[in-house]
This record gives C-alpha cells, sequence and structure tokens, in this order.
C-alpha cells in the first residue's frame, strides 16, 4: 500500500494538470476569438482611392507632389489622362475609367479637370466627394468661356474683342473626320505669369511650358450637358487667391454656388504643383467623410 499511494497522488496530480491545461486552452482560444473579433470589429475601412484629374496645359504629372503625400498617408492614388479634345468626351472617357475603380473614390479636379469631374461624377454611386482645385464648376449649360470671362482678373487675354485669348497660341489641325480643329497652348513667355502667377523659376516654367498639353477651342467652349454632380456630392474647393488663370473671384462663386466646404491659399493658378501639402490636406479632408 505504501508504494501505490504515490502512484496514485502522481496520477491524479497528471490528471489535474491535463484537466487544467485544456482549460487554461479553451479560455485562451476563447480569448484570442473574442480579440480577434474586437479587432475585426474595430478595424477601420479602407481608405478610398483618389482619382487627380488635370486640366488644360498640364499633364498627370503636375499632381506628382500631391500623389506622393497621399501615397505616404496611405491612400490608393491614380492620375488618369484627360484628353482634353471636348467636354462631353473627355467625361464619357472618365466616367468609364471610374467604372473601373472599386470602391469609394474621391475625385479631385484642377482648373478645366473641375469641368470634367463635374460631368463624369453624375450618377456614379462610388464617387463619395468632389474637390475642386482651383477649378471649374460649371452649371449645365455653362462653358469654361463663360466662367473664365464671368469676373475680371485673368490674365489669359488683355483684349476682350479677340477672337482668340491674346495669352494662347491656336494651332490647327485635322481631325479624325477630316475637319479642323484649334489647340490652344499657353504663350511660352506668358505661361509664368498666367499659370504659375509667377511663383516659380523661370527656367521651371520654361520647361513646364514646353511639355504643357493643349486642350481644342471646341473643349473651351462646349457647355456641359449633365446635370451637375456638385448639386448630389459634397464637395471642397480650394481658392487660389493669386490665380492669374481663373479670377479668384470667379472661384469664390463657383465655390458658394455649390455648397463647398471652402479655403483659401496664396497659391497660383496650379497651386497643386507650388503648394501640393495644402491641396493634399483638403483631399485628405474630404476623404474622412467617406469612411
Amino acid at each position: 500500500m505504501s508504494h501505490r499511494r504515490p502512484v496514485r497522488r502522481i496520477r491524479i496530480t497528471v490528471a489535474t494538470a491535463v484537466g487544467l491545461a485544456l482549460a487554461a486552452g479553451l479560455a485562451t482560444t476563447a480569448s484570442a476569438t473574442q480579440d480577434q473579433q474586437t479587432m475585426s470589429a474595430g478595424k477601420p475601412e479602407p481608405k478610398p482611392t483618389v482619382v487627380l484629374v488635370h486640366g488644360a496645359w498640364a499633364d498627370s504629372a503636375g499632381w506628382t507632389g500631391v500623389a506622393k503625400r497621399l501615397q505616404a498617408d496611405g491612400y490608393p492614388v491614380t492620375a488618369p489622362a484627360t484628353p482634353l479634345r471636348g467636354l462631353g468626351s473627355d467625361a464619357a472617357y472618365l466616367a468609364d475609367y471610374l467604372k473601373t475603380v472599386n470602391g469609394p473614390v474621391v475625385l479631385v479636379g484642377h482648373s478645366y479637370g473641375g469641368a470634367v469631374i463635374t460631368n463624369a461624377a453624375t450618377g456614379n454611386p462610388n464617387v463619395k466627394a468632389l474637390v475642386y482645385i482651383a477649378a471649374f464648376a460649371p452649371d449645365k449649360g455653362e462653358s469654361i468661356a463663360d466662367l473664365v470671362g464671368k469676373y475680371p482678373g485673368s490674365h489669359l487675354s488683355d483684349d476682350p474683342a479677340a477672337p482668340v485669348p491674346t495669352a494662347l497660341n491656336a494651332v490647327p489641325f485635322t481631325q479624325t473626320d477630316g475637319s479642323t480643329g484649334v489647340d490652344l497652348y499657353i504663350k511660352p513667355d506668358k505661361f509664368r505669369d498666367v499659370f504659375m502667377s509667377n511663383r516659380v523659376s523661370t527656367s521651371k516654367a520654361a520647361a513646364l511650358a514646353a511639355t504643357q498639353r493643349p486642350v481644342t477651342a471646341q473643349a473651351v467652349g462646349e457647355p456641359s450637358v449633365t446635370t451637375p454632380a456638385w448639386k448630389a456630392i459634397p464637395s471642397w474647393y480650394l481658392v487660389a487667391r493669386a490665380d492669374q488663370t481663373i479670377p479668384a473671384a470667379a472661384e469664390r462663386f463657383m465655390a458658394e454656388r455649390a455648397h463647398a466646404h471652402t479655403v483659401e491659399t496664396e497659391g497660383p493658378h496650379a497651386v497643386h504643383v507650388t503648394d501640393p501639402q495644402v491641396v493634399t490636406r483638403l483631399i485628405e479632408k474630404a476623404a474622412t467623410t467617406t469612411r
């Protein structure tokens, strides 16, 4: 008997230890599952995709400073090329492009790109916010030409009666249907003043002028034909007080009409190039409303 009691005590101890280990394991598993559920429930939603749309006399590369900052903050970013051939066709192109983007979208437009997003976003439920950066936000029936001439202050022309704004070069070209189109370029010696308000060096302005993409006269004069997206989608607007392409007064008019959340900065028309941090902050402010 004296030899069995220790064995029995050992068996009880082992059984007890196994039971305790199983109980602890089940408790740990349950706790981990609960923690996972809690983490899953509290996990932040994915950030919306920011789609950056350039305007006339620029290209997607102009968004580089903004795109880098957004990406560093965890935002998916894309900057498709705008054809700059006609407002209706450009908007249709962007509308098709937006169908390939999954999830919520913050749609950003600069300059003429604002008119494009105003038309392209209409009826797209994925577009949760519109952001206008020194941009056109036309109502139905309005053209870019209408809006830029609504208030004084643009340096595009010093002769309102001129058939082509005096700061622009008109370059005829043959369209695919055989008719003649007209491309509009900012004259190299006017680019720094009109587009950059003399906020960059002469050499940088010269490089930007040399690589500018023209917009057609058709696009500038073509009226917006859809119900503007800003009537249904929350909007943000950055007014560039030193803008010498679109007068700041015109920008304020469009922002107020769209009931946009508006901020102002002492920047030129190409404020996304000269002040990318200011532009990024406004985009991210708009993006928080989609989450």
